[in-house]
């Protein structure tokens, strides 16, 4: 009987022992996670469950007796301290287990501040795991002031938490706006407006110079030498691809660990998927931080342990609660020059779509299910619509799809 061993037990864990119980595969499956609770979904921790709309067991992917009743062996709480890809086994708890196949789904790892200005200060967190919220949520009590270091997705969903329970929240990004890196400055002038409506100040193109503090952080001092009182921080500076156990077991890393086209690594018995993985995308290599990703790669890496031999075809595809909003993004904007603004049906909702040149790239919706759906499908197609029938409201844009 063969064994495949999963080493990460969050969303793409879980999908690939699910797909592969799912498939008939009537071998052992042992799924092995750091965290001593079974997997569970990590977008509504900086969301409902942080505002308390939601408790642990609605944040679980799986009943817990799922596991047991489709003979998945669970090892939470283990760190993996070893792999012998020669041997082909993972050492844990200080037992040798022995594998056939092995899948790396270890995620990613959020970024901290360096204890040079203050990193090693008690108040300060990240929004990554269930106990980082955990730890954090006592914090958040009316009236006290919350710093959020970094203008990305994690940072804006915390500091809307943060206004709608009453702080006094400061945002600051180096950057020149929010939101820089991944979306376009129309995307970026709406979230700012949302976030200043709820009361929150948002310090564009300023840095974090140094966290100040006995012990505890009390007070940050930013670049342009301005200081703010502060009773606690959340760091949301970007992630990094969690690639230990694939060192050790001496794979090809690329921004992750990395994989062909098949989801195997360098070593054709170890696979991988989710947040740490690397793999081939229109001739180049990206990696993807989605819950969609991390599903639908681990599921096609099940299908090829058993021989199926598909080729991944990534389709990104993400999403953000702030406030009331919900901003949905289809594809991959790297490389536009040209951003076209479609109305919605009210102020609150509306939609833009990025262009390089007359190709359809992706599309920011904003409260705005329809076009996100159109333009998700127009994109999976390969249909780039004239700039000029998106830009007319009164273009119907499932006809978009018959064209």
């Amino acid at each position: 009987m063969s064994h495949i061993v999963v080493v990460g037990a969050g969303q793409a864990g879980q999908a690939l022992v699910c797909k592969l119980r799912e498939l008939k595969f009537d071998g052992q499956i042992t799924l092995i996670g750091e965290e001593p609770v079974a997997p569970y979904q990590r977008p509504p921790l900086s969301k409902d469950y942080l505002l308390g709309k939601t408790d642990v067991e609605r944040l679980y992917l799986r009943p817990i007796e799922y596991y047991a009743e489709h003979d998945i062996t669970l090892r939470l709480g283990q760190k993996v301290t070893g792999v012998d890809a020669a041997k082909k086994t993972v050492q844990v708890a200080g037992e040798e287990i022995s594998y056939d196949h092995l899948a790396l789904t270890t995620g990613a790892i959020p970024h901290r501040l360096p204890a040079a200005i203050g990193g090693d200060l008690k108040g300060l967190h990240v929004v990554r795991t269930l106990a980082d919220v955990d730890q954090m949520e006592p914090e958040f009590q009316a009236g006290r002031n919350v710093l959020i270091v970094g203008g990305g997705y994690i940072g804006l969903e915390a500091a809307a938490v943060a206004a709608r329970k009453g702080l006094n929240v400061t945002l600051v990004e180096m950057a020149d706006r929010i939101l820089q890196r991944v979306a376009a400055r129309e995307t970026s002038d709406f979230v700012r407006a949302a976030h200043e409506s709820e009361g929150v100040t948002i310090r564009e193109g300023v840095g974090l110079k140094q966290l100040n503090g006995d012990g505890a952080v009390q007070s940050a001092t930013l670049s342009d030498g301005s200081e703010l009182p502060v009773d606690f921080v959340i760091v949301g500076v970007g992630v990094a691809p969690a690639t230990e156990v694939a060192e050790m077991a001496g794979l090809t890393l690329d921004n992750g660990i990395w994989t062909n086209e098949f989801g195997q690594t360098s070593d054709p018995s170890i696979w991988s998927a989710g947040d740490c993985a690397s793999f081939p995308y229109k001739g180049t290599r990206i990696r993807l931080e989605s819950v969609g990703n991390a599903n639908d790669q681990a599921e096609l890496v099940a299908e090829n342990m058993l021989g199926a031999g598909k080729t991944y075809e990534a389709m990104p595809w993400f999403w953000s609660d702030q406030y009331d909003i919900r901003l949905q993004i289809a594809g991959l904007n790297t490389g536009y020059d040209n951003v076209v603004t479609r109305p919605g049906k009210n102020e609150t909702s509306m939609s833009f779509w990025y262009y390089q040149g007359d190709t359809l790239l992706a599309v920011d919706a904003i409260t705005d299910p329809r076009s996100y759906m159109v333009a998700k499908r127009l994109i999976s197609m390969g249909k780039s619509p004239s700039r000029e029938a998106i830009a007319d409201p009164e273009t119907n844009l499932k006809s978009l799809l018959k064209a």
